[in-house]
């Protein structure tokens, strides 16, 4: 195991969790973000010395309603990824790697599991757009937007860059973004695990059980 202390842009070169564009090339963060400081554990889960607070954070769901994160995920085994719906590549696959994970729960402990995705690309990820795409991947999956300001100071509060999307040459928009995983405990609904899109099917499978009783994998 070691343990490291540094700025998110030294954490991707460290740990392989690049702010990615998606389809693209890693990119540089930019602006200030929470320092990471934990340790490697066997496989992709790197335990925070000092977990992360959850993000006072109200977004709008996919039905449109309000979506308090604090409160509706108090006390609850939860997972969060900042993503968007036209990424061709990581995003779909780290959600599918969770939803077949998480089908491996018994049906006791997948109903306490929350798994929220927050768009990083808002003005295209509607509620409805967003209800649609992740329904396919796993109908429990909650997904939220909203303004890309708040939503740009959540993700920096734990430690994850993302920029403002934008127009390439070509007419594609690309939402440059950390590919982080934060899981919350039930305990003390404190982030404290942190997983990279190297993440396989396997890592999560077997950490889940532990996350959802708020323990360490």
């Amino acid at each position: 195991m070691r343990t490291t202390r540094v700025t998110v842009a030294a954490f991707v070169a460290a740990a392989a969790l690049a702010l990615t564009a998606c389809g693209g090339e890693p990119a540089k963060s930019s602006g200030s973000v929470t320092q990471i400081s934990g340790t490697d554990k066997a496989g992709s889960a790197t335990v925070l010395d000092r977990p992360f607070d959850k993000p006072d954070l109200v977004l709008t769901d996919t039905t449109g309603k309000p979506w308090n994160l604090r409160e509706q995920t108090k006390g609850r085994p939860t997972l969060i990824y900042f993503g968007y719906t036209n990424c061709p590549d990581v995003c779909p696959l780290t959600m599918s790697n969770i939803a077949v994970a998480r089908k491996a729960l018994p049906k006791a402990d997948q109903d306490k599991l929350q798994v929220v995705f927050v768009t990083t690309d808002p003005e295209r990820d509607t509620p409805a757009s967003l209800g649609t795409w992740l329904k396919a991947q796993d109908p429990s999956f909650i997904g939220l937007t909203g303004d890309f300001t708040t939503i740009q100071t959540a993700a920096r509060s734990l430690g994850i860059g993302i920029e403002a999307p934008k127009k390439e040459a070509d007419g594609s928009v690309v939402s440059m973004h950390g590919a982080q995983v934060i899981a919350f405990s039930p305990r003390t609904d404190e982030g404290y695990l942190l997983y990279g899109e190297s993440t396989t099917v396997d890592d999560y499978t077997k950490d889940l059980p532990k996350i959802v009783k708020g323990e360490n994998p």
